[in-house]
C-alpha cells in the first residue's frame, strides 16, 4: 500500500511540473520578459525591522493598483502571456519602500507559485489575518516586490503561494519553493 501511495504522489508531482513546463513556467531566464527590480543595496533587511502586530496589519490597507491587472486570455500558455501586469505596475512593485520606519516584519515563509491565471502582485499567506499591503523579499538574491498580502488558513509556519508576476519580479524559480521575508507596508 505504501508503494502505491508513493507512486501516486510521484506521478502527481511529475504531472504538475509537466503542466508548468507546457505553460512555459519553467523556462530559462533568457526567455523571460525583462522587468525592473529593486537594487539589492536599497532594500532594508527584514531582520532589522520590528515585529508587526495585528493592529499594524489592520492599519495598512491593500493597494488596489497591485491587484488590478486583467485576467490572462484563455489561450495564454507562456509566462509573458499569463503575466498581464503593466510595465508601470511592475515598476511600482519593484520600487523600494520609501521609509523603513513604516515597515514591520511579519516573518519568513516558503512560497510556491500560486494560480498563474490569477492576475496581480499578491502573496496568499497564513502570516496575516486580513488583506493588507506588504513586501516580499527573495532571500536567495535580495530582490523584492510590493504585494497585496491575502490571508489563508493555516499555522504561521505554513507555506504560502506567490503570484506569477511577483515570482518573475523577484526572479524566483517558478518550479521550486522560494524562501521569502515578508514585511508589512510596501
Amino acid at each position: 500500500m505504501k508503494c502505491i501511495s508513493l507512486s501516486l504522489a510521484a506521478g502527481a508531482a511529475v504531472l504538475a511540473l509537466t503542466g508548468c513546463a507546457q505553460l512555459g513556467l519553467g523556462q530559462p531566464e533568457d526567455s523571460r520578459v525583462p522587468v525592473v527590480a529593486a537594487p539589492v543595496e536599497q532594500a532594508t533587511a527584514a531582520s532589522d525591522l520590528p515585529e508587526a502586530t495585528a493592529a499594524n496589519v489592520a492599519a495598512v490597507p491593500a493597494d488596489p493598483v497591485l491587484t488590478s491587472a486583467p485576467p490572462p486570455p484563455p489561450t495564454a500558455k507562456t509566462q509573458a502571456a499569463l503575466d498581464t501586469t503593466t510595465p508601470e505596475q511592475r515598476k511600482q512593485a519593484a520600487a523600494p519602500t520609501p521609509t523603513a520606519a513604516t515597515s514591520k516584519s511579519l516573518g519568513t515563509t516558503v512560497a510556491s507559485l500560486g494560480t498563474p491565471t490569477e492576475p496581480g502582485f499578491w502573496l496568499k499567506t497564513p502570516l496575516v489575518k486580513s488583506e493588507t499591503k506588504g513586501r516580499v523579499t527573495n532571500k536567495a538574491n535580495g530582490k523584492s516586490s510590493a504585494v497585496t498580502l491575502i490571508p489563508i488558513e493555516g499555522p504561521a509556519t505554513g507555506g504560502s503561494r506567490l503570484s506569477l508576476p511577483a515570482m518573475r519580479l523577484i526572479e524566483a524559480p517558478l518550479t521550486e519553493l522560494t524562501e521569502l521575508e515578508v514585511t508589512l507596508g510596501g
